[in-house]
């Protein structure tokens, strides 16, 4: 990159020129992304990584340099001495953030800790976890207890019953269904409840 081009972008950026800002940011976006890297060493990068830090640095430097605040800014040894300045700030800003005792001390861990110590599922992590479906063993288990209970069931309607309210129906909206009173299903379920209580 030439001295002069760079003088150019400086000119450009004094004046708010949106095409001048582009090319500096691709002009240096990997070195600060490199200098970011080296700064947060290998602390925890869940709140925020070496892309992170080096946008926060950038967009301050962009505001500073449209509020008049760097007149020493002549050319890309000044330039880059800020930038490698500004970086380093929000990067120390950001270990000291992630270190907080709030944040966890820097003990906070990813999905490692979802990893067994065996690794016999390296690379499993949150995956691990139960999500919104069951896994098809529960969804067995589950139809087998559910199967075993409405066998406990002496005739047709009590299961009926039991299902509709398994199923999230109110007793009033099975009493609808059935064609009968919401006491009627009171009655039953409490049948219901004592079938299933007595081993």
């Amino acid at each position: 990159m030439a001295e002069d081009e760079v003088t150019l972008w400086l000119g450009g950026l004094a004046k708010g020129d949106n095409a001048a800002i582009q090319e500096i940011w691709q002009a240096y976006y990997d070195r600060l992304i490199r200098l970011a890297r080296k700064k947060l060493g290998d602390s925890s990068r869940r709140a925020a990584d070496e892309e992170d830090v080096a946008l926060s640095a950038f967009h301050s430097f962009c505001r500073g340099a449209a509020a008049g605040k760097f007149p020493q800014l002549d050319d890309r040894h000044d330039l880059w001495k800020l930038l490698v300045t500004i970086t380093a700030r929000k990067a120390s800003a950001q270990l000291r953030r992630s270190h907080r005792q709030k944040r966890g001390g820097g003990g906070v861990r990813g999905e490692s800790v979802f990893v067994r110590d065996d690794s016999s599922q390296r690379g499993a992590g949150i995956d691990q976890v139960l999500g919104q479906e069951p896994t098809p063993e529960l969804a067995a288990l589950v139809a087998e207890q559910c199967e075993h209970l409405l066998g406990r069931l002496e005739d047709e309607s009590l299961r009926r019953i039991a299902l509709l309210k398994l199923e999230g129906y109110s007793n009033d909206e099975i009493a609808q269904q059935l064609d009968c009173a919401p006491r009627t299903v009171e009655r039953k379920l409490a049948r219901i409840r004592e079938a299933w209580s007595n081993p």
